[in-house]
């Protein structure tokens, strides 16, 4: 029997790769077709200069934008 996964971040959130990158809004929490359980992945969107991007992400190759971080959050 598998652990149950909860997830750290929930929808909204800000994060970004942690190898660097663009601020990232959590769009959708991946789930298990049949169980419904969190499978530890997040899709995510930013944008691209003016282009909307978005893609699926492992919960461990993600980091929380704290507002110290985040320029916009000073304005």
């Amino acid at each position: 029997m598998s652990k149950v996964k909860t997830p750290k971040y929930k929808i909204g959130d800000k994060v970004k790769l942690n190898v660097g990158g663009p601020d990232m809004a959590v769009l959708s929490l991946g789930e298990n077709f049949q169980t419904k359980e969190f499978n530890g992945l997040y899709s995510c969107q930013w944008f691209a200069g003016k282009k909307l991007d978005s893609g699926k992400f492992p919960e461990e190759s993600l980091v929380a934008v704290t507002d110290e971080e985040d320029p916009e959050s000073k304005k």
